[in-house]
């Protein structure tokens, strides 16, 4: 359930730094209002490059253990040589382990 925000802050800062928040925030993939209410609450704030392509990648393999999965219940596939396959899907969760253990 999200809070409804009613309430507003102004206030007064240089160009300057009025672009370096903006930017900070953009770089971390938040609002300007998301970044600044988690920096002022003490809230750490952590940005992993490369969790896209990442994720990417291995919502492309689970879809393709799916697909894989459904023909074979249905018996349309015999033969299946998923080694390759299960190689992938292995070092894609190793990096993403790793990249947990770092962010940790």
């Amino acid at each position: 359930m999200q809070k409804k925000k009613t309430e507003i802050i102004t206030a007064r800062m240089t160009p300057v730094d009025k672009k370096a928040i903006c930017q900070r925030a953009k770089a971390a993939g938040m609002t300007v209002t998301d970044y600044l209410t988690t920096c002022a609450l003490g809230k750490e704030i952590v940005r992993v490059d490369g969790l896209d392509n990442l994720l990417s990648e291995l919502k492309a393999q689970g879809r393709n253990l799916n697909q894989l999965t459904t023909l074979a219940n249905m018996g349309r596939l015999t033969v299946l040589r998923g080694d390759d396959l299960v190689e992938a899907y292995t070092q894609l969760c190793d990096t993403l382990s790793v990249l947990i253990r770092e962010v940790r």
